[in-house]
């Protein structure tokens, strides 16, 4: 029988280990908020999280409860815009990392 590995862990380590694969996470979650897929992006971003800075660390920086903050980056959470603005404000502190967002239009 194959061994295999926690899912959190996996994240984790990759994102640690691996700045090019933690910026495309959070490129992911940007792109999939943008998009039209909070449910997926709340998800994405609550890896993101828990592999780079942590809830302790993030409820300290934005002055949550991380109690508050893991209900918001749950699949029904619901934060409001500040609260989403402080979180990605602090990965992207965290990441070195800005944002450019491009419009294209569909034919």
């Amino acid at each position: 029988m194959a061994l295999t590995r926690d899912y959190n862990e996996t994240i984790s380590d990759r994102a640690h280990s691996d700045t090019e694969f933690a910026n495309a996470l959070f490129d992911e979650a940007v792109s999939l908020f943008l998009n039209g897929e909070p449910d997926v992006a709340r998800l994405v971003l609550r890896d993101l999280v828990n592999a780079t800075v942590g809830f302790e660390t993030l409820a300290m920086e934005i002055e949550k409860p991380s109690k508050s903050l893991h209900r918001m980056l749950s699949a029904k959470g619901n934060p409001t815009m500040d609260n989403l603005t402080k979180i990605f404000n602090v990965l992207k502190h965290k990441l070195c990392v800005d944002f450019e967002v491009h419009a294209v239009s569909h034919v």
